[in-house]
């Protein structure tokens, strides 16, 4: 990966951005047709597999913007994720009809971990996780979140959450081989590879280490991607290494804080649009034929997924 344009290589959220517009994608028409970009996960199916990312706080946004991003998700046919926030503002989400994964923090309270769990599967959650890159301040001292203090998760802590949910359970904040077979072992059904928006500086952009994740837990976990989702042609690539489905994160915050909930299906159509381009454009006629071999690293002339 060439960085010389890269104006701080210590923010995670420029790498990953110039590493994604180094991917390069090579057109197969012969035999190809218009796509099908329809996905199903966990018992559903979706239009799309650019779902909304676990936001937080988006009353900061739009006045009651949880549920104004899930009510667009939904009219979008997406799936949609939420962060930190009250029982009551989840209801309000799943009260939209938006089939939603609820991300629990590492509170260091564990009985909170499995009250809020708890909570997800009684309100109706499609799915539940934790993001476990939110274990460490900037200092390395447990995370602070408001007055709640946060805590790392071991191993064996992570299976009993599993265990405490009868509904899948995605970690977010995985960026690395040894997180990801954890994971599998722990008995998880998905993993968000994720560096949080930069969460830790100089880390790797997630598409570059997808393709390693992938082979290493190969069909074991459900892989989704996000930082510096922007698009439907970053969800192709991603795709295209091996992830299942994408976030959107940053990038449809304008459209919620200018339109609502119109604003954000608006942005789903057409990301969703732009996929199916890419995938008509390289002989991929549903989201099972994106394959390998479609990208290549521009700084390297050799295909991304590790292939020589």
């Amino acid at each position: 990966m060439d960085l010389s344009h890269v104006k701080n290589p210590h923010d995670a959220n420029e790498l990953t951005r110039a590493y994604l517009d180094s991917l390069l994608v090579e057109a197969r028409y012969l035999d190809s047709a218009s796509p099908d970009t329809r996905l199903t996960l966990y018992g559903k199916t979706f239009e799309t597999p650019i779902m909304i990312a676990a936001f937080s706080h988006l009353d900061n946004v739009r006045k009651n913007g949880m549920a104004q991003m899930a009510q667009g998700a939904k009219d979008a046919g997406a799936c949609n994720w939420a962060g930190m926030g009250e029982e009551s503002e989840l209801e309000g989400i799943l009260a939209t009809g938006a089939q939603t994964v609820k991300i629990v923090k590492p509170y260091a309270d564990r009985s909170l971990v499995f009250h809020r769990l708890e909570h997800a599967y009684r309100a109706g959650a499609l799915a539940v996780g934790m993001d476990i890159d939110h274990s460490f301040g900037p200092a390395g001292q447990p995370d602070r979140i408001g007055d709640l203090e946060m805590a790392p998760v071991s191993l064996e802590e992570l299976k009993a959450f599993v265990k405490a949910t009868p509904l899948p359970f995605v970690v977010k904040g995985v960026l690395s081989v040894q997180d990801a077979l954890k994971c599998a072992q722990a008995g998880v059904s998905g993993i968000l590879i994720s560096h949080h928006h930069g969460i830790l500086p100089c880390a790797v952009p997630p598409l570059m280490a997808l393709p390693a994740i992938r082979r290493a837990v190969g069909d074991r976990l459900d892989l989704f991607v996000d930082c510096s989702i922007d698009s439907g042609i970053d969800a192709f690539k991603a795709l295209a290494l091996g992830a299942r489905a994408v976030c959107v994160g940053r990038a449809i915050l304008p459209a919620l804080e200018r339109d609502g909930a119109a604003g954000v299906t608006a942005f789903l159509k057409q990301a969703t649009g732009e996929l199916a381009g890419m995938m008509a454009k390289t002989g991929c006629t549903d989201l099972g034929h994106i394959g390998r071999g479609l990208l290549w690293d521009a700084s390297r002339g050799a295909p991304a997924d590790g292939r020589e």
